[in-house]
Parts: structure tokens; sequence; C-alpha cells
């Protein structure tokens, strides 16, 4: 286990990709280069895509270039369409629909923008004895990753230690305004 609470890249994936085709159209205005993501969705590796989707959003957030390792809500505005949509793509094949902002949208919505109703419905809480809590990120992660055993919506990942804003931010970011995200290159 890393530092960040991120499982070690292990065999958590396979690694033959031989039988999957990684797309390698994947635009970016702000010159990322998805492929990683890609790979890493492809064979399984999802502690990994997700930590480098957060990644690719303090990049394309220009939060980076502002020297943050962090993204705040009011960074969302500035992630273009076009970065959003290849991410959610990829997230959307990989996972057959089940993981990606766009289905945690639809909870979202479903849950009339309660957070934590929100996050019990993506599996984001679990139960201490009688107690419900918020899954442990850092240390020993207790996220679940892997397509068949999570729930829909589970991924990526969204730090709310500063906040539910920037969660509330990407779920309304104007790509999801209409489905041209969906539209492949």
């Amino acid at each position: 286990m890393s530092e960040a609470g991120v499982p070690s890249p292990t065999s958590s994936g396979d690694s033959n990709v031989s039988d999957v085709e990684i797309p390698t159209k994947l635009p970016s205005e702000k010159g990322m280069d998805y492929i990683p993501l890609a790979t890493m969705l492809a064979t399984g590796q999802l502690a990994e895509a997700d930590q480098f989707t957060r990644d690719a959003l303090i990049v394309i957030s220009g939060a980076k270039e502002k020297g943050r390792d962090f993204v705040y809500f009011t960074d969302v505005k500035n992630i273009p369409n076009t970065d959003l949509a290849t991410i959610e793509r990829l997230w959307q094949k990989f996972s057959g629909g089940k993981f990606g902002f766009s289905v945690q949208k639809k909870k979202w919505k479903r849950a009339k923008g309660d957070f934590e109703l929100w996050c019990r419905l993506i599996g984001w809480t679990t139960q201490d004895g009688e107690v419900e809590r918020k899954k442990r990120w850092f240390g020993a992660s207790e996220f679940i990753y892997n397509v068949k055993t999570a729930p829909e919506g589970h991924l990526p990942l969204t730090s709310a230690l500063r906040g539910t804003s920037l969660i509330k931010k990407l779920l309304t970011h104007p790509v999801w305004d209409n489905d041209d995200w969906k539209i492949e290159p």
C-alpha cells in the first residue's frame, strides 16, 4: 500500500493486454497523454487509473501550474470538455458503463443532491457496528477497485476533504449538458 492510500501497483489487473484494444485517439486540449489511463483501465488496474484520473484533473484544471497538488472547486470551470469527455469515455468503456462521472451524476440526481445518500448509493460509506461512516481513503483504502464487485458509480474517487463543492462542480460541468461527450473522436 502506498502512503497515498492507493494500493501499490501489483497484480490487481490482468497484465495481458494482447486481446484488449487500447484506444490511441484520445484527444486533449491540454496535451495530456491518456494512453496510460486507457492501459490501466483495460488491464484492470483500477486503483492506478483512479490516481491517474485525479492527477490528470490537477493538470488539466490548471491547478498544477499554480503550484497546487489538488483541485479547488473554482478550478473545475477550467477543465476542457474535450479532456473530461476523454476521461469519461475511457472509464465507461473499460467498466462496461459502471464507472465514471456521468454515472455518478445519475446517482446524484437520484439522491436529489443529498451528499450522504449519494455516498451510500455509490458505496462510499461503511458500517462500523451501528455507526455509518465514510470509507477510508488514506492508509488502508477501503474502496473497491474491482469492476465486478464495486457498486455502480463507485469510481473514480473525488476527495471531499475540502467539502463537497468539488464533487458538485464536477457533476455539473458543462460537458454533461448534452450527450456529445459520448461521441468517439
